[in-house]
C-alpha cells in the first residue's frame, strides 16, 4: 500500500491539536462530499481519502503509530512483537541484547517477524494477524427503520452485510476476518465499522422512542375532535379531548423505533400537541370571540 501523507490530506500540521483535525475534516469532507459533487470521480476519491486520514489522525493510537512508524504504522504490533521477541531470545543465550546490536545485525529484526531462523538454527515462520481497519457508513434515520442489505468496497474488497433495523448513530460494529491479510498466513484483520445517522425526518429519536409535535386548531382543543397524527411507518387518528392545553404530551406505545436486535420490539411515540391560534379573523367571528370574553368575565 502506497504510503499517503495524512497530515497533507486534511491540510493540517503535525503538531494540530485533535480539535483542529476534526474541524479540517468537517469543513474537506462538507467540501468533496459525494452528494455535492455526483458523478465527479475525483472528488469521490478525494472523499475517500480524507476519511481514512481522519480515521488514523482522530485515534490517538493509530496517530502515535503513525507518528512514529510512517508508511509502515499499521505494522507497528508486530515490529514491537518481533522486537521483543528478538531481545528475548538474546537475552535467553547469555549474549544480551542492547538493541538491535552485539549478537547479530539489523536484519535479524526482520529474519524474526517474516521467517528467519530460531534460536535453536531451525527454520520457523512468524505469522501476525493483519491489521484492524475502521471505515465509516454513511446512511439516513429511514435507511435503518427496517433491517436491510449493503454491499460496501473498502480497500478494493466487496463487503456484504445485513445491517439490523435500530442501529444508533455512532455505534460502531466489528466485523472479523474483514480487515487486512495477514503476515506469513497468519489471520486476517478485523473491521470495525462507525454508523454515521443523519435525521432528515420530523421526528427527534432517543434510543428507541421518537419524539414529534402535532399541531390541532383552537376549536378542537375546547370542544374537542379528531387530529390525524403522522408515525414513522403511516398515519393515525387521535382524539382530543375537551380542554386540552397546549403541550399536552400522548404516548402512542409501540410507534416508536425497532430495538436493535430485537426483532418485532419498538419504543414508544411521544407527541406534543401544539395549539394554533387563528388568525386572520373575520368581523363575524372577532365580535363571537369578544361575547365569550364578556361571559368569561360576567
Amino acid at each position: 500500500m502506497a504510503f499517503i501523507d495524512y497530515y497533507k490530506i486534511l491540510e493540517v500540521d503535525k503538531t494540530a491539536t485533535e480539535a483542529e483535525i476534526k474541524k479540517a475534516y468537517r469543513k474537506m469532507a462538507r467540501k468533496y462530499h459525494p452528494d455535492l459533487n455526483p458523478n465527479d470521480k475525483e472528488a469521490e476519491k478525494k472523499f475517500k481519502e480524507i476519511n481514512e486520514a481522519n480515521e488514523v489522525l482522530s485515534h490517538a493510537e493509530n496517530r502515535k503509530k503513525y507518528d512514529e512508524y510512517g508508511e509502515n504504522w499499521q505494522h507497528a504490533e508486530q515490529y514491537e512483537s518481533a522486537k521483543q521477541q528478538q531481545q528475548y531470545q538474546r537475552s535467553s543465550q547469555g549474549g544480551g541484547f542492547g538493541g538491535f546490536g552485539g549478537g547479530g545485525d539489523y536484519s535479524d529484526f526482520f529474519e524474526s517477524m517474516f521467517g528467519g531462523r530460531s534460536a535453536r538454527g531451525g527454520r520457523r515462520t512468524s505469522q501476525y494477524k493483519g491489521e484492524d481497519i475502521s471505515a465509516e457508513l454513511h446512511l439516513d434515520l429511514k435507511d435503518v427503520y427496517t433491517t436491510n442489505k449493503r454491499t460496501l468496497t473498502i480497500n478494493g474488497k466487496n463487503i456484504r452485510l445485513t445491517i439490523p433495523a435500530g442501529v444508533e448513530n455512532g455505534q460502531q460494529i466489528k466485523i472479523s476476518g474483514q480487515g487486512d491479510e495477514g503476515i506469513n498466513g497468519g489471520p486476517k484483520g478485523d473491521l470495525y465499522l462507525t454508523f454515521t445517522i443523519e435525521n432528515h425526518t420530523n421526528f427527534k429519536r432517543d434510543k428507541n422512542n421518537l419524539y414529534s409535535t402535532v399541531p390541532i386548531d383552537l376549536y378542537s382543543a375546547i370542544l374537542g375532535g379528531e387530529v390525524t397524527a403522522g408515525t414513522f411507518d403511516g398515519k393515525v387518528k387521535l382524539t382530543v379531548k375537551p380542554g386540552t392545553q397546549n403541550g399536552t404530551k400522548v404516548k402512542l406505545k409501540g410507534k416508536g423505533f425497532p430495538i436493535y436486535k430485537k426483532e418485532g420490539e419498538f419504543g414508544d411515540l411521544y407527541i406534543t400537541y401544539q395549539i394554533e391560534i387563528p388568525t386572520n379573523l373575520s368581523e363575524k367571528e372577532k365580535e363571537l370571540f369578544a361575547e365569550l370574553a364578556k361571559l368569561k368575565n360576567s
